[in-house]
């Protein structure tokens, strides 16, 4: 085992808090910098899948989990406009068994928080943007917006989709946006439409566009994701308050019942989904990136925050093996590329097949969906199996 490091994280989001937790429990010294006034997420509802559920559970926060989730009975894809149950998938116990870890939904203001508990108030510091990273032979050094300048042993880029330690690692390089926008809102479980809800997992597959909702919050609330295809996204924000007569009007000949989720929000938010294609590589000496600085993918999978999570995990296992940073690293990169290049890519093919628009090529998916309902209803929705049995604790064994 190697000697303990200094390590410095940039940003304290779900995959940065993962990193900092897993290096401590192993013996490093982690500083962990947030350009935010506090470590939160925006959004609502998060998927904490399988394979994300072991990597918490390998970091002692199994009973904070389950303490927080809500675990959904099935994940039912319907028809956007008839609601018919096109394919039916059994989770709960039946995914505990055959993945070793349940499927959860969580708030990801909830899990963010059980992540920054985990780790010493004075080792995450709010309010400190990074500007740039700079190295040699013996450290890397993070630079500050406001010109204070930190060395440590190692610096981590897990500062998202924008991530300034990429620009200053690999040149400045604008996201693609994907030609997809999404709103996402939250409708107390009282208000839910009757009837044709459960606790399961829905996913509403049409015609440009798709619906997921499914519960958190023990069930208080509702979390709603509704995507659709757009031609561009012209306002300089990423994420604003949602008109939701715009989000009415672009689901009006859908089921009656999502119409009414959608009146019922209490919060609701437009997005625009950007992505960036696969790299080749993610460090450069002693700096590397995590998450969505390395790997953005659309949501179609619900695997963004699950693969930060892996991450996470493997690179405080090599860290700590490995004598040297830069081998560990060039390690990191080689057991986790093929893997997170897999997820981008599978993310991208999924939206094709949630958005078809041709009446030919949805009857052929749903015929095929319905006959993997009769001769293999013990496969996922998706054909995942490979991400969910995958146990990252174990993969640099």
């Amino acid at each position: 085992m190697s000697r303990s490091k200094n390590v410095g994280i940039v940003g304290a989001g779900i995959g940065g808090l993962t990193a900092a937790i897993a290096l401590r429990q192993f013996g490093h010294d982690v500083t962990v910098f947030e350009q935010a006034k506090k470590p939160s997420e925006i959004g609502a509802g998060i998927i904490v899948g399988p394979n994300a559920v072991k990597v918490l559970r390998a970091l002692d926060l199994g009973s904070e989990l389950d303490r927080i989730a809500v675990e959904p009975g099935k994940h039912r894809l319907r028809n956007w406009k008839t609601g018919r149950i096109m394919f039916d998938q059994p989770m709960g116990e039946s995914f505990r068994e055959r993945f070793g870890a349940g499927y959860l939904q969580v708030h990801r203001a909830d899990l963010i928080e059980i992540l920054v508990r985990k780790l010493p108030a004075d080792r995450v510091c709010l309010s400190s943007r990074a500007a740039s990273v700079r190295q040699d032979s013996s450290a890397a050094a993070l630079v500050l917006e406001n010109g204070k300048e930190l060395e440590f042993d190692m610096l981590v880029g897990a500062d998202g989709i924008k991530s300034a330690v990429r620009s200053s690692l690999f040149g400045l390089e604008s996201p693609r946006f994907t030609g997809n926008v999404c709103w996402r809102g939250t409708v107390p479980s009282e208000d839910v439409p009757q009837g044709v809800f459960s606790s399961d997992i829905h996913v509403w597959v049409g015609p440009g566009g798709h619906v997921v909702n499914y519960y958190i919050r023990g069930g208080k609330l509702m979390n709603f994701i509704a995507i659709h295809q757009a031609d561009d996204w012209s306002a300089e924000s990423w994420s604003f308050d949602a008109d939701r007569e715009e989000l009415a009007r672009r689901y009006a000949d859908w089921h009656p019942a999502l119409a009414a989720m959608f009146e019922r929000a209490t919060a609701c938010s437009k997005w625009a989904l950007f992505d960036r294609d696969p790299m080749s590589r993610w460090s450069e000496g002693r700096v590397t990136l995590l998450g969505d600085a390395a790997h953005p993918m659309l949501p179609y999978l619900a695997q963004g925050a699950a693969m930060a999570m892996e991450d996470g995990i493997v690179l405080a296992k090599l860290i700590t093996r490995e004598v040297d940073i830069v081998p560990a690293l060039q390690r990191y990169e080689k057991i986790r590329l093929p893997r997170t290049t897999r997820t981008q890519l599978g993310a991208r093919a999924r939206a094709k097949q949630n958005h078809m628009t041709s009446p030919v090529a949805r009857l052929m998916r749903d015929i095929g969906l319905g006959l993997r309902r009769t001769f293999r209803p013990s496969s996922t929705s998706y054909n995942v199996e490979w991400l969910y049995e995958y146990d990252a604790a174990l993969a640099v064994d």
